[in-house]
């Protein structure tokens, strides 16, 4: 079924009028979420794309409605992963707790522009060459190999203040020392610069947006249509600002969770490579005939996300719960509304 434009015109509307009720309501007094906040708006926004794959579901095809909920939770769980990185960016510029909620705000917003672009350019690609899903494939089995074996390596994450992108803005725009409250530019010595706030939430934008390099693919590995692409990435950014808060300080107790991703990531590469033998039309691989391979099902995809997931979580849980009772890890703390 091709989505016409006007249910893209009136998705991309919800949308942002979503991402401005959430600046009126929460963001533009700055304040520290509770717990309670939190919570409430991150159940919220699950139950919103339940409801959403649910109407896929009924309206559209069984299918789609499967291959939307494999692909929300294949981008939920790999965006609780860039928690850990915007954690690091709010360290890294000092970012008072009350400033947060704009910066993750503003950077989920322009990083849902930027994986628009990107979902769009893939589409088009994939429509001109369907022989693209090899390349993706290898680009996912590598990634979850490197993921993995970082872990393993217990590889530190990169400094923000070392990331590319933050050299190149404070080599050709001036950055204040100093936060301005929650202003995104100041004066220093008579002059416009960006505040460090500023420069964290440009970060946050294009650390997400490297993030997409491994999330896309992935979730074109579950589905072929744009939309379904596009409102699972929407709606998995949409709720993480209030997830940020909400698992801040339990991130890294989920000590199992690179190892869940890298076998999600390994699975739906698998998957892809099987897709693309399938459909092959490169000529050096039998021919440039189709290979006869069997292809895994929306189901089969979604049972295998999920118990992966699940048993991450379990598992983790178990381990931290085996080190508190032998005194290794101190236990987590109680947190008051």
């Amino acid at each position: 079924m091709h989505v016409p434009m006007y249910v893209w015109a009136i998705t991309i509307v919800i949308i942002l009028g979503f991402i401005a009720f959430d600046f009126f309501a929460h963001v533009r007094h700055a304040h520290e979420p509770s717990l309670k906040e939190a919570g409430g708006w991150t159940l919220f926004y699950v139950v919103l794309a339940l409801l959403f794959g649910l109407f896929t579901w009924l309206f559209w095809d069984h299918q789609r409605g499967i291959e939307f909920l494999s692909g929300y939770v294949t981008e939920k769980a790999l965006s609780v992963d860039n928690l850990f990185v915007f954690a690091l960016i709010m360290g890294a510029f000092k970012v008072p707790r009350r400033f947060q909620q704009k910066v993750l705000l503003f950077g989920i917003a322009m990083a849902l522009i930027f994986r628009t672009v990107f979902i769009l350019l893939g589409a088009a690609v994939i429509s001109a060459w369907s022989d693209i899903f090899y390349l993706f494939a290898i680009f996912l089995l590598y990634t979850a190999i490197k993921t993995v074996v970082d872990e393993v390596r217990d590889q530190p994450e990169t400094d923000p203040n070392d990331m590319a992108i933050i050299k190149i803005i404070r080599k050709v725009i001036p950055v204040s020392p100093e936060y301005d409250e929650d202003r995104l530019t100041t004066k220093v010595n008579a002059k416009r610069a960006l505040t460090p706030l500023a420069v964290a939430l440009v970060s946050i934008g294009f650390v997400d947006l490297m993030f997409a390099f491994d999330s896309i693919p992935a979730i074109f590995g579950l589905t072929d249509e744009a939309y379904i692409v596009f409102t699972a990435n929407a709606l998995a950014l949409m709720g993480l600002r209030q997830m940020y808060f909400l698992l801040d300080g339990l991130l890294d107790r989920l000590v199992y969770l690179a190892y869940g991703l890298g076998i999600i990531l390994a699975f739906i590469g698998a998957k892809l490579l099987l897709h693309a033998l399938h459909e092959n039309n490169l000529p050096f691989i039998n021919g440039g005939q189709n290979v006869a391979v069997p292809e895994i099902g929306t189901w089969t995809s979604l049972g295998v996300i999920v118990t992966v997931l699940v048993v991450t979580v379990v598992a983790s849980w178990i381990k931290i719960k085996r080190d508190e009772n032998m005194g290794a890890v101190a236990p987590r703390r109680e947190y008051a509304d």
